[in-house]
């Protein structure tokens, strides 16, 4: 693992800061939008749940990735985690197809098959994985329980 020539705090101030929630309320509301439009009626809260149940995981992970990529902070995401992929792995051949496959929407099980599979080294399969923590990187989507407070 290098070090990185810009520190935390300039990285931080150098890239763009937002809220996973904020992002997740307009692309909800984009969806309800769409929604509302094919149907030729307001769809109201029923489309900003299905967003909820059908997008919220996905979308979490893609802003996850940014952070990790360091492209974008997300405010509630882990802030040792920015960047965190310019820092780490920089000599690993395997990361790239682990965060292919986190962006396609795998999980460590999947990946660990995969690996299994292929007959990878699993003792960096396995630091990669715990590094990057996806499971305790999950967070609750908090529209629901602004529609609940709201009616």
């Amino acid at each position: 693992m290098g070090s990185c020539s810009v520190g935390f705090s300039e990285a931080v101030r150098a890239s763009i800061r937002m809220s996973v929630h904020d992002r997740g309320a307009v692309e909800a509301q984009r969806h309800k939008w769409i929604e509302s439009e094919k149907a030729g009626r307001d769809l109201g809260e029923w489309a900003i749940r299905g967003w909820v149940r059908h997008h919220w995981n996905g979308f979490l992970r893609e802003k996850w990735l940014e952070h990790l990529e360091g492209r974008t902070f997300w405010i509630e995401l882990d802030h040792d985690d920015f960047g965190l992929l310019q820092r780490a792995f920089q000599d690993s051949e395997l990361i790239g197809e682990i965060l292919w496959r986190l962006k396609s929407g795998q999980e460590n099980l999947d990946i660990l098959n995969w690996a299994i599979d292929e007959g990878l080294e699993m003792p960096e399969v396995l630091e990669i994985l715990e590094t990057l923590d996806i499971n305790s990187r999950r967070i609750e989507c908090l529209l629901e329980a602004r529609l609940s407070q709201a009616s």
